[in-house]
């Protein structure tokens, strides 16, 4: 009876794998690209990572599709995985993305009719933006691993704590 359970839970739960990135510029003090989705949440670009498609590929073209954004540099060695399950169309789905890190040397934005609207924004702001905590300590570490890498300067905030920017 519990292998028969077991089974009609998995076969219930549908598994979907995405990829996108987070999103820099730098002109001084980096700024963070998020996208307001037709369901209202704040997030990063990112998309369903077709069959036989890799990672990176996939991150590739949604964001081109989500932004118009062709042209990016990825940082190598970032890459944060997040999992979390929502209903769709009275389905459980375990979603799971994965998350690069890719410079832009343009704020130009074409947003697809999937979303609402877009913001380049500092960390902090881009922190209090956006919906979702897994993607604010995605935004964390992704701050982090620039500032480790010299990408992004150390500076003083206005308490005297040494801040990465």
């Amino acid at each position: 009876m519990f292998k028969i359970y077991t089974y009609k839970v998995l076969d219930m739960l549908q598994i979907e794998r995405s990829a996108g990135a987070v999103i820099f510029t730098l002109n001084g003090e980096p700024e963070y690209l998020i996208l307001q989705y037709g369901s209202g949440h704040w997030d990063f670009p990112r998309g369903n990572i077709e069959k036989n498609e890799k990672e990176i590929e996939a991150a590739k073209r949604e964001i081109f599709e989500e932004t118009g954004i062709e042209e990016l540099e990825f940082i190598f060695g970032f890459k944060e995985k997040v999992k979390f399950f929502y209903r769709k169309k009275g389905r459980n789905i375990r979603k799971e993305v994965i998350y690069f890190l890719a410079r832009s040397n343009t704020k130009d934005v074409k947003l697809s009719f999937e979303h609402k609207n877009f913001k380049w924004l500092p960390l902090e702001r881009a922190l209090e933006t956006l919906t979702f905590e897994t993607s604010r300590e995605v935004l964390r570490k992704a701050h982090r691993y620039l500032a480790n890498l010299g990408i992004i300067k150390e500076r003083e905030d206005k308490k005297g704590d040494i801040n990465k920017s």
